[in-house]
């Protein structure tokens, strides 16, 4: 069989510097918003003539940070806990044949600039620079399937973690919030997804652990179902 080199019509720019953090699935964290830089000559603003008329996209995507570490026949994914393995086609793992990625989301806006098209999109979930390979409309009268089977990922995944802020960060997060206006939401939204290992959410015992969002490091501890954000910091 021939193979076919394709080449990244856009780059995304999300508030995620790192894979950790991200949620496991588009649109559980609506306030992530995110701007889509079309390259040249796809920023040509013909190219989204009538995109607007869409609520939706699909965006196919390159796990670019995981791509050079190969794929795996087996993955484990965090649903089944960390430790029950199953084929790579069977899951949404970054460790796959050809590292792509596909994911939905909400069209905000489309911005032109100086003869330059891009897109305003929420609900990512993906790291930012990820390259983005295509874009193509979301057809809810096709692409939604009511009767569909999930598997081991049936129903949304349980958001019981309550966020809490310490004085200080809460201090820092309304100096922050100057630039990001939607800060907190963001934040208190990643962290009640429980973005650690699924092996670190049986553990019960105050661990401290730290991520990245925009250039911010955000300390916080879990405890239970308790997450206390303790600083945050720029870069």
């Amino acid at each position: 069989m021939s193979e076919h080199l394709i080449s990244p019509v856009a780059l995304i720019h999300t508030p995620y510097q790192q894979k950790f953090a991200i949620p496991r699935q588009p649109g559980l964290v609506s306030a992530a918003e995110a701007t889509l830089e079309l390259l040249p000559p796809y920023d040509n603003p013909e190219c989204v003539r009538g995109i607007e008329a869409f609520s939706h996209l699909w965006l196919l995507f390159k796990f670019h940070q995981t791509a050079e570490q190969g794929w795996k026949p087996l993955v484990r994914p965090p649903r089944l806990g960390g430790n029950t393995k199953v084929g790579v086609f069977a899951s949404r793992s970054t460790f796959r044949p050809n590292a792509m990625g596909l994911s939905v989301v909400k069209l905000l806006a489309v911005d032109i600039t100086h003869g330059r098209a891009s897109l305003r999109l929420q609900g990512v979930d993906l790291v930012n620079g990820t390259p983005i390979y295509d874009i193509k409309p979301y057809l809810p009268y096709s692409d939604a399937i009511n009767e569909a089977a999930g598997g081991f990922a049936d129903s949304r995944p349980d958001s019981e973690m309550t966020v809490l802020f310490t004085p200080e960060a809460a201090q820092q997060l309304a100096h922050h919030q100057q630039r990001y206006a939607n800060l907190q939401l963001l934040i208190e939204q990643v962290l009640q997804q429980d973005p650690r290992p699924a092996y670190k959410q049986r553990v019960v015992a105050s661990q401290n652990y730290g991520m990245a969002l925009y250039d911010l490091n955000i300390k916080y501890r879990v405890e239970a179902k308790i997450t206390e954000v303790l600083e945050i910091n720029s870069d």
